[in-house]
């Protein structure tokens, strides 16, 4: 991969006739990577996902006693058992989502105190959710940041486990965080719900993981979740899947500019939610092919507008908006709450880059609505957010004069999107 500028402009092409694949799944990945670590014995992961994010969650473990080769494919895993050490230093995840929820939580099974902590924006994303569970189930945990988020202190010592209830309103990461390391809890676990959960697909795929490892979780009904401690998790060859959340990108690129677009190597039938992205565009006007493990999106006539809940794919929520600025007709996106304690703002950030390409577009508490208009080019700010750049990238397929500033933000998930986009 060739260094990326500090600002990179896009340059307008005609209709696509591509075929491409796209890296592992981020939140595969992250959950493998832990589970592997927590499990007896040495797991080989094929196909993970290098970025950022993964760095962070990999040097997290290492910290904690677990240091995963991953200097070849596959990455070899060697298990603790469910035994973390305590580290001298707090873990620094950077801005990771993922990796500050799920090593809170497996903090728990540490030897002694663990601090968790991250950027400037961590520090504004919380996480008081995911300790008020943890705490339900007997760990001691404290945070050190202001307004319920990070630096978090886990006591360490074991995880008592038992029944406890958890508000999943904000991330279902919270709850999945719980579910992975709740199979070395000293009790089993049932973990009970306050109000609605966002994202409810990401739970399942959480469970689908910890069973191909040989845990027993499941739904105990539709309001509650319940893990055994009496299975727990066994080294093993784990594939890992490409992901459905960058396939959204060269999917919406068909969408924009026309043609066709193939993404290769997409299990059909995966727990991840973003391949939901397929119906849309269908429903935009897209028409959708599906094979064994490929599918495609192609477009020769025009887009409509839709209105639409998207709370159970809310990362496909950007490159979505972007291809609404091209549907004869308004777009509303709602129920995406949770956009708004992402790596940046979503809502907020989607409303002001879109009204740089002279869309009109009004964020609410928790919907956006769009209304196309003539388009103009714009220097795009990115937020140091990855689905940022990536999304607004798609404009410059068709309208020129798009600018990326600050490009390489999207190693976070994807480090090579810029090489896979120019050969689109």
């Amino acid at each position: 991969m060739k260094p990326l500028p500090d600002e990179l402009t896009i340059a307008p092409r005609g209709r696509l006739d591509a075929r491409v694949r796209v890296p592992g799944s981020k939140s595969v990945t992250n959950r493998a990577l832990l589970v592997a670590a927590l499990a007896r014995g040495e797991s080989r992961l094929r196909g993970g996902l290098h970025s950022d994010d993964t760095v962070a969650m990999q040097r997290g473990l290492a910290a904690l006693g677990c240091r995963v080769d991953a200097g070849e494919d596959p990455w070899i895993v060697p298990g603790v058992d469910g035994r973390f050490a305590a580290p001298q230093t707090p873990l620094d995840t950077q801005n990771s989502g993922t990796t500050a929820r799920f090593l809170t939580a497996a903090a728990t099974l540490a030897a002694g105190p663990v601090v968790i902590d991250g950027n400037a924006r961590m520090r504004e994303r919380p996480i008081d959710d995911l300790t008020r569970a943890l705490e339900g189930l007997g760990a001691s945990c404290r945070l050190e940041g202001a307004g319920g988020c990070p630096p978090v202190r886990v006591a360490g010592g074991g995880l008592p486990g038992g029944h406890a209830r958890i508000d999943a309103s904000r991330s279902s990461q919270f709850v999945s965080a719980v579910l992975l390391s709740a199979p070395y809890a000293a009790a089993p676990v049932t973990l009970g719900f306050e109000g609605d959960v966002v994202s409810v697909p990401y739970i399942d795929l959480t469970l689908e993981v910890m069973r191909d490892f040989g845990a027993e979780a499941g739904w105990r009904d539709a309001r509650s979740l319940q893990v055994s401690n009496q299975q727990r998790y066994a080294g093993r060859d784990y594939p890992i899947e490409a992901d459905a959340s960058s396939a959204a990108y060269p999917f919406c690129a068909a969408a924009i500019a026309g043609g066709r677009v193939r993404v290769d190597g997409l299990r059909i039938d995966t727990q991840q939610p973003d391949l939901g992205i397929l119906e849309l565009l269908a429903q935009m006007g897209c028409s959708v092919e599906r094979g064994g493990d490929w599918a495609a999106v192609a477009r020769s006539g025009s887009l409509r507008g839709i209105d639409v809940d998207m709370n159970r794919l809310p990362d496909a929520v950007l490159a979505l908006a972007v291809v609404a600025c091209f549907a004869d007709g308004p777009t509303h996106i709602r129920n995406v709450a949770n956009l708004r304690i992402k790596e940046t703002d979503r809502l907020t950030a989607l409303e002001t880059e879109l009204r740089k390409l002279g869309v009109r577009a009004d964020a609410g508490p928790d919907d956006l609505r769009i209304d196309p208009r003539p388009l103009r080019g714009a220097a795009i700010d990115t937020y140091d957010d990855h689905r940022m750049a990536m999304s607004f990238a798609l404009a410059g397929l068709v309208q020129s004069g798009v600018v990326i500033r600050d490009p390489s933000c999207v190693s976070k998930t994807w480090p090579g999107f810029f090489d896979v986009f120019e050969k689109l």
